[in-house]
């Protein structure tokens, strides 16, 4: 068979972003038959996967169950699966910059489209990452068309 890519995705608290983008990558990985494989961590993990995150997911068909807030900490082990890359998903420097989702003003209902929208937006960018030739690509090819999925 051939070799699994491990995906690392990082936020600070792992509880929104990084979680939807862990959800998303395996979702599509698997129904596209990509040899990816996401994993989600976060550099002061919260301990807890925000509620609406697990909601919007569950709503647009996607397997959230196994979902929980960790440290990175846990991918540094030496019982830990190899990475291939590290996505990060925060606001600012991130190479997919995405607001958080929990800051969102509003009652329940603007929440969930909040993080709907982020979903949305990180699903453009799992279904543009898993069209590469990842099998075909160095590290550092990785690391560009990463950026490039970023900026578009």
């Amino acid at each position: 068979g051939e070799s699994i890519m491990n995906v690392l995705v990082l936020c600070t608290h792992n509880s929104a972003r990084s979680v939807l983008a862990e959800a998303m990558l395996n979702h599509w990985a698997a129904r596209l038959e990509r040899p990816v494989r996401a994993f989600s961590a976060g550099s002061a993990p919260s301990g807890r996967v925000n509620p609406f995150a697990l909601e919007v997911l569950q709503r647009a068909g996607i397997d959230a169950r196994n979902s929980r807030s960790k440290s990175w900490n846990e991918f540094t082990a030496p019982d830990a699966p190899p990475l291939s890359i590290v996505i990060t998903v925060c606001a600012g420097q991130a190479q997919w910059s995405y607001p958080g989702p929990s800051n969102a003003a509003g009652d329940d209902d603007a929440r969930r489209r909040a993080f709907d929208l982020v979903r949305q937006a990180i699903g453009y960018r799992v279904l543009q990452l898993l069209a590469l030739p990842l099998e075909r690509m160095d590290r550092h090819a990785l690391q560009e068309a990463l950026a490039a999925i970023g900026r578009s």
